[in-house]
């Protein structure tokens, strides 16, 4: 491990850590064990557990179990093996819900780069899903449109150049002001915030987005299965439809349990946040309402 990786674990993080293949990845468990399932949730490019924080209070209110974790090298996790494309990434999940006993059948929440995640997850893992919400969530066609691509080029670009800067403790001061553009609750706000300053986060951030493409194409290779529950949450009103918000309502049209919620005043990062977080559970709700097992 890295020093500067080893520093980012000098304070004890929320949640546990589970060993996964020789290495050991951040988990953290929100709500009761009950018979209803566990919400899995899948954090964005840069992100990490702690993204989810608001949003497991409010499923833990409703009842309900929830499970979030930082991928392999991201937040409190040791690195995993390049590349860390989807599939990797995905293996890394079935592995950690083995390790501590999760079994399914789950529903799988996505926000940003995460949706390919939960995506990749429900084609492979097909009798572990019932249901997935799509949180601002990228699709597998978001990189093949002209400005969806073009995006996603520079975003790689941007990243590749944040973590040689953040080598050099560049991102520490940025954290302090922009490290929490989510309005997390204070423990959860100081661990995105120490997170966001780390050297080692950017660098495998940075690898993740540089295989944006190769987890599009395989998150591509089948559709959601028609039946499946799919609830679309997006940031921003319905009149402020773009190219984006329409991709991103797709999923959500195809199938035949679709339930899409555009939020008004919330942004890419608020939406998971105290002020917006309630269309996600409602559309957590919808899946488990609509479901069949």
């Amino acid at each position: 491990m890295s020093l500067a990786h080893a520093m980012s674990h000098s304070k004890p993080p929320r949640g546990e850590m589970v060993e996964v293949g020789g290495r050991r990845l951040r988990m953290v468990r929100a709500g009761g064990k009950s018979e209803r399932p566990t919400v899995v949730l899948e954090h964005g490019a840069f992100g990490c557990a702690s993204d989810w924080a608001v949003v497991q209070d409010r499923l833990a209110a409703k009842g309900l179990a929830s499970l979030a974790y930082d991928r392999a090298g991201l937040g409190h996790s040791e690195p995993g093996p390049k590349p860390r494309d989807g599939a990797a990434i995905v293996a890394d999940l079935a592995a950690l819900l083995r390790e501590v006993g999760e079994t399914g059948p789950f529903v799988l929440a996505g926000h940003s780069m995460g949706g390919l995640m939960v995506r990749l997850y429900a084609l492979t893992h097909p009798d572990q899903v019932l249901g997935v919400v799509l949180v601002d969530a990228v699709t597998p066609d978001v990189i093949n449109h002209p400005i969806g691509g073009k995006g996603v080029d520079a975003f790689s670009r941007i990243l590749g150049w944040t973590s040689e800067g953040a080598k050099f403790g560049m991102m520490r001061p940025v954290a302090a002001v922009a490290g929490d553009r989510i309005g997390l609750p204070p423990e959860a706000s100081a661990d995105k915030r120490r997170i966001y300053g780390s050297a080692s986060h950017a660098l495998w951030a940075a690898e993740e987005v540089s295989r944006w493409r190769a987890t599009s194409d395989q998150a591509r290779a089948g559709d959601f299965p028609a039946a499946m529950p799919i609830a679309v949450i997006t940031a921003g009103a319905e009149n402020t439809i773009t190219a984006l918000k329409e991709v991103q309502s797709v999923p959500a049209l195809a199938s035949q349990n679709g339930y899409i919620e555009h939020v008004a005043g919330a942004g890419h990062a608020n939406l998971l946040g105290r002020r917006f977080a309630d269309p996600i559970v409602r559309g957590v709700e919808h899946v488990l309402a609509t479901a069949h097992r």
